[in-house]
């Protein structure tokens, strides 16, 4: 069949993604004159109205070549043509992440904040993962396609130091560290409040929430998670802390600091006030990993980095403190 022709200002336009082949190319029937067109097609795609009016919308659907509007009344004898969805044109590579330690086997970068680590259920945002390839990093496989090289991950929202494994003999020896708890991650956070305990171990288990099913919380039978902290300044209404891991559970600084009474600044997963977040400038939760040390898994050489705080989280405490003195 011939290709339909293209319009003025519908995806044929020089500006616009070629579209994809036709899905239907069906003459309407005398029966099926008088309906409207998201009508009939409703019932030809077997989908909702709704969804055949966002394809007519996207320009997928021609009425004897040219885009109709999606009240339009068919006659006997026309033509309709449903194209396939335009291909997405590819996603611009993610600009490159600072490297901070490099060898053969492994490498340490400093994750910004808003950058997922890999691909996942819901994350069509470029990844670490992508950054890392458009960088032409050499990842080890490991077990899941999806997130080669990863043996440890920070949130989103988090900022700061990430290893990741370029050969298999890295991955496998991570992993290990990581499971004998020979990694040692410590990180500066601003939480709400200041902790009545200067120094504390939180050793409580974590589990996906019953009630909110993308969070976490502290829960009997779930999985054991340990986080240490130190208090490192009183701003009266907050806190800088230090804080250890000797897990690694998913969400496992913010959820512990929470159930402690001390959610994350900027945090409102975890309980953390919208109102204090405002007013100290504060996107995302004011979490940062600032240090990372191991010992190489391959060449047994100290590896130790530092990774400076965030201008805006450093921002949000120096008015903390501004306040505190006044």
């Amino acid at each position: 069949m011939r290709q339909p022709p293209r319009s003025p200002g519908s995806r044929g336009s020089p500006d616009a993604p070629d579209p994809g082949p036709p899905l239907i190319s069906r003459r309407v029937e005398p029966d099926d004159a008088g309906a409207r067109i998201d009508t009939l097609l409703s019932g030809w795609l077997d989908e909702p109205r709704n969804a055949v009016q966002r394809r007519l919308a996207a320009g997928e659907v021609l009425l004897d070549g040219r885009p109709p509007a999606k009240s339009a009344r068919l006659r006997a004898g026309q033509e309709v043509v449903v194209l396939a969805p335009a291909a997405e044109p590819p996603a611009p590579p993610p600009p490159p992440v600072p490297v901070r330690y490099d060898d053969a086997h492994l490498l340490v970068v400093a994750k910004p904040a808003g950058m997922v680590v890999h691909a996942g259920a819901g994350t069509r945002a470029p990844t670490l993962v992508d950054a890392l390839r458009a960088m032409e990093v050499p990842l080890a496989a490991g077990p899941d396609p999806h997130r080669p090289g990863i043996v440890h991950r920070l949130d989103r929202g988090t900022s700061g130091l990430l290893v990741v494994a370029k050969t298999e003999a890295a991955r496998a020896g991570l992993v290990a560290l990581l499971s004998r708890h020979e990694v040692d991650r410590r990180y500066w956070v601003l939480v709400e409040g200041v902790p009545a305990e200067p120094r504390a171990t939180v050793d409580a288990p974590i589990a996906r929430s019953p009630v909110r099913r993308t969070a976490f919380a502290v829960m009997a039978g779930g999985r054991r998670a340990v986080t240490s902290y130190d208090l490192i300044e009183d701003l009266r209404i907050a806190a800088v802390l230090e804080t250890r891991l000797q897990t690694g559970r998913t969400h496992q600084v913010r959820v512990h600091l929470s159930a402690i009474g001390h959610p994350v600044a900027g945090d409102s997963v975890y309980g953390a006030s919208s109102a204090l977040a405002d007013r100290l400038g504060l996107t995302r939760p004011a979490l940062h990993a600032r240090h990372l040390g191991f010992r190489h898994p391959v060449t047994g050489v100290t590896v130790s980095v530092e990774e400076p705080v965030p201008a805006e989280l450093l921002a949000a405490r120096d008015l903390l403190r501004r306040e505190a003195s006044a």
